[in-house]
């Protein structure tokens, strides 16, 4: 496995480019990422968690514009997309009726797709230097409790793993709440 630091981001997303599976910090845990719209990449990533694809991921982002194309803007009351707006960037996942930008197998049996635009800056910043979203899932085998440091992540996955961005956590306990954007139900607290 590969190891990146905050000063090689941009060779980390490089890697991403090439279709690569990259494990990187967010909030709480680390994360396991590729690009969205790689099949072949996501379907690696899931193989190394040992998930059905049934499940679904979330898509993390650096900033709005990077999700607003993955939005169906028009089930999305103004009012609705304010108050998210104004809980981001943040630690908090929002799950939105999805745009047909949103590749199948990313939302998975789900009809819509969970967002989050990240304060963190080391998952901010690898979002900045690929340019876009990427896919973030608890960086775990199915089952087992979510790598907080590389020394899991090496445990894991190995070599299997194509890299990771070595850099801190953001000091949350438990992994962002995850709410309905439209109903404001909480879906993981």
């Amino acid at each position: 496995m590969r190891r990146f630091d905050l000063s090689s981001v941009g060779e980390a997303a490089a890697l991403l480019r090439e279709g690569g599976v990259l494990a990187y910090p967010t909030e709480a845990v680390f994360g396991l990422g590729c690009d969205p719209h790689d099949r072949e990449a996501f379907e690696r990533l899931f193989a190394l968690k040992g998930r059905p694809a049934t499940q679904g991921v979330l898509l993390i982002a650096s900033d709005f514009a990077q999700v607003e194309r993955y939005i169906d803007r028009a089930q999305v009351p103004d009012a609705v997309l304010a108050q998210v707006l104004a809980s981001w960037p943040g630690p908090n996942t929002w799950i939105f009726p999805r745009s047909a930008e949103v590749p199948d197998w990313v939302a998975g049996a789900h009809a819509g797709i969970a967002l989050r635009v990240t304060a963190h800056e080391p998952a901010a910043a690898l979002c900045r230097a690929f340019g876009a979203p990427l896919v973030s899932t608890s960086a775990n085998p199915h089952g087992e409790p979510p790598a907080r440091d590389v020394a899991t992540l090496e445990r894991y996955f190995g070599e299997r793993l194509d890299a990771a961005l070595d850099a801190p956590l953001g000091g949350l306990d438990r992994p962002t709440v995850i709410r309905d954007a439209l109903s404001g139900a909480m879906i993981r607290a």
